[in-house]
């Protein structure tokens, strides 16, 4: 008989609209790892990238010549100033050169070939090496320089 104004007989009542939404799964992407990750990434890149170079340290003459563009890595062949001859980076002797570089050169004679010649160099070697490049029947022979600095 005493029952009080505004209370369910059936029980007491149970909040459905929280409890769902309390237990929903996320639905937001957190992006703090992945800008994590990149960030590393990022560095690394930076920091390994001056290591790519080629490794003969030779002392390009500069010029007011343009770059040549080009869509296949060309072969690399470099004398330093005390007449020593490199394909990439491994020193051989001058009279190996056409056939070491004939067996490397997949595109075949129309493969492109930079020569890098140290500027304190003796001339004539490096004309050897290109006189010779181009005997044997390559086409495509270019002077790797540095770009000039100043000037008019």
């Amino acid at each position: 008989m005493g029952m009080a104004a505004g209370t369910n007989s059936s029980g007491p009542k149970k909040r459905r609209g929280r409890s769902r939404h309390a237990h929903a799964p996320m639905s937001e992407i957190n992006v703090t790892p992945m800008v994590d990750v990149m960030l590393v990434l990022l560095i690394i890149f930076m920091v390994s990238a001056p290591l790519l170079t080629v490794g003969v340290p030779i002392d390009l003459p500069e010029t007011r010549a343009k770059q040549l563009d080009g869509d296949t890595e060309p072969i690399a062949i470099s004398v330093n100033s005390s007449g020593q001859v490199f394909i990439q980076d491994t020193e051989i002797p001058l009279d190996e050169l056409i056939p070491k570089l004939t067996a490397i050169a997949k595109g075949g004679y129309d493969e492109r070939i930079y020569v890098r010649g140290d500027q304190d160099a003796d001339y004539g070697v490096i004309m050897k090496v290109m006189g010779r490049i181009n005997a044997a029947g390559f086409k495509r022979i270019g002077m790797v320089t540095r770009e000039e600095q100043g000037g008019s």
